[in-house]
């Protein structure tokens, strides 16, 4: 369903998206080099996400995440499922991840039970150049935010004019962040808990909701938020409502939420009974009809 709300957002994102219009980058060619510097010295005792393992991924150590020193892709390919205003996308999956959560449909990449694609940084732009027809290029994964560094110098070898999409679990350090500042044209987030407890049982992480919270905030004032909340079972009081309450409450209508129904228990989300089946539909309905109540500007 397409809210009517969100077809006023339509000519904006349209606005962002034309590659004739948008600068190629927000910051010149020396603001960038000097946030490549500052990206490749953070690998040295990494603090790209909030985990802030400190490895020296420089010399090919493996962080929380088990990424280290190379572009290890997983696939790439021009996405038509995203949100109907990015597509088509040209996607880049990124293999590991920040999270480990336990029902993530994405495992294989998520978790590195796959072998990836070792791409220099080079290589990876012409590649995206190949696909310059597509509305953007998706950085995902996985995370993409342990591939950061690698991610900026990509762009510097980059000739088309396409905007960026980071699509992100947004686990990211205040460090990342500011990396991100004035380079990114949309975020999309993956907004998955309204609280603490249900982070770090589900996706083993800590102190969730002030990162997600601050780094949303952040996001906000630097470019367009498209936020996705996948609605899981049994949690539709503890975790979709508190997310929709913060999303009325700092952006209104002025970020568009993507409210997904497609959960299925995958991985190992066999071991947690509470979200072992599929999300009945009265659920869904609940968390529609409290997101219309609020007024949000969302797509389902």
């Amino acid at each position: 369903m397409l809210n009517p709300q969100i077809r006023k957002a339509l000519p904006v994102y349209d606005k962002i998206l034309d590659q004739e219009k948008k600068p190629r980058f927000k910051l010149n060619k020396k603001l960038l080099d000097e946030k490549i510097k500052k990206a490749y010295k953070l690998l040295a005792k990494c603090e790209l996400c909030e985990h802030k393992c400190k490895v020296n991924r420089l010399k090919g150590k493996l962080g929380v995440c088990g990424v280290g020193n190379k572009i290890d892709v997983s696939s790439y390919f021009v996405h038509m499922g995203e949100e109907p205003f990015l597509v088509p996308s040209f996607t880049i999956f990124f293999m590991n991840c920040t999270f480990k959560c336990q029902f993530c449909q994405n495992w294989t990449i998520s978790q590195g039970f796959e072998i990836g694609h070792t791409f220099t940084e080079e290589e990876l732009a012409e590649i995206i150049d190949r696909y310059k027809h597509c509305r953007n290029v998706n950085f995902v994964g996985g995370e993409p935010t342990p591939y950061l560094p690698f991610i900026l110098k990509t762009l510097t070898f980059v000739k088309s004019n396409i905007p960026v999409v980071w699509n992100s679990n947004f686990y990211m350090s205040e460090k990342s962040m500011d990396l991100l500042k004035d380079v990114v044209d949309v975020y999309l987030s993956d907004f998955k808990y309204g609280n603490d407890e249900c982070a770090k049982r589900l996706s083993k992480i800590d102190n969730y909701m002030d990162v997600i919270m601050r780094n949303h905030l952040l996001a906000f004032k630097d470019a367009e938020l498209v936020i996705r909340h996948l609605v899981l079972p049994n949690h539709v009081e503890c975790c979709t409502k508190p997310i929709l309450e913060f999303i009325a409450e700092n952006f209104k209508d002025k970020a568009v939420l993507n409210l997904m129904d497609q959960y299925r228990p995958e991985f190992k989300a066999k071991y947690y009974p509470e979200i072992n089946r599929g999300l009945k539909r009265e659920e869904f309905e609940e968390a529609e009809g409290y997101a219309e109540k609020l007024g949000l500007n969302f797509i389902t």
